[in-house]
């Protein structure tokens, strides 16, 4: 008789990628130096497998992130991305850093957890940038030992949009995979991650798919 798949016996992603958890991750900052400028806005989303054996995306963590003492606030940057760190009700929603990673972190630790894996890998279009960001908020908050990610190794959906589609730009990208993108959500940390999360998934579904008897056999 062919077993039958349930919550219990559902492949996890621990036995796909050498233990590693793959995290979509996206910042919005207030420009371009980790160091020296501010991190505004953070999203996070865990890679998993549905019911099919298909790769797609877990459930969305977000913050939004009051700047840290004596951050550079570049007012170009803030423009390009439409955020105001003086808003009422953006500082009436915001977060400091360590809340904000250690809320992120400790949600991100459960879901590693769940799918038996070792680390996170942070997954980003322009993956070094968003890790570079995210290392220097973990530095100046003292977050290290609450730190899922690995340290330096990164899935970026660039190189591998440019081998599947020949494109590097996300909206290019997901307009060539067949997902809806709006131009006005853009540079939004959590719109931004939800597309790159989705592109991933369409990617690994189509260049490496599994049939769910393997998956399950595997355990």
């Amino acid at each position: 008789m062919e077993e039958s798949v349930t919550s219990e016996n559902l492949p996890v992603i621990g036995q796909r990628f050498r233990g590693f958890l793959p995290v979509v991750v996206d910042v919005e900052t207030a420009g371009f130096n980790s160091q020296t400028d501010a991190l505004l806005e953070i999203a996070c989303i865990p890679i998993v497998y549905n019911e099919n054996g298909e790769f797609v995306p877990g459930e969305a963590l977000h913050a939004h992130i009051n700047p840290f003492e004596g951050a550079n606030l570049d007012r170009r940057s803030l423009e390009f991305i439409g955020i105001d760190p003086s808003s009422p009700l953006r500082i009436a929603m915001a977060e400091d850093e360590k809340t904000a990673l250690k809320r992120i972190f400790k949600a991100l630790t459960e879901v590693r957890r769940e799918q038996k894996c070792t680390h996170a890998v942070l997954v980003g279009h322009n993956a070094h940038f968003d890790l570079g960001f995210l290392q220097a908020a973990v530095a100046r908050t003292g977050t290290k030992n609450q730190n899922p990610f690995h340290s330096f190794s990164v899935f970026d959906t660039v190189t591998l949009s440019a081998m599947m589609f020949g494109q590097t730009v996300l909206a290019r990208s997901c307009m060539q995979a067949g997902i809806e993108f709006d131009g006005k959500e853009a540079h939004s940390a959590l719109y931004d991650t939800q597309k790159t999360a989705e592109l991933f998934c369409y990617i690994l579904n189509k260049l490496a798919p599994h049939t769910l008897d393997n998956l399950v056999a595997d355990q």
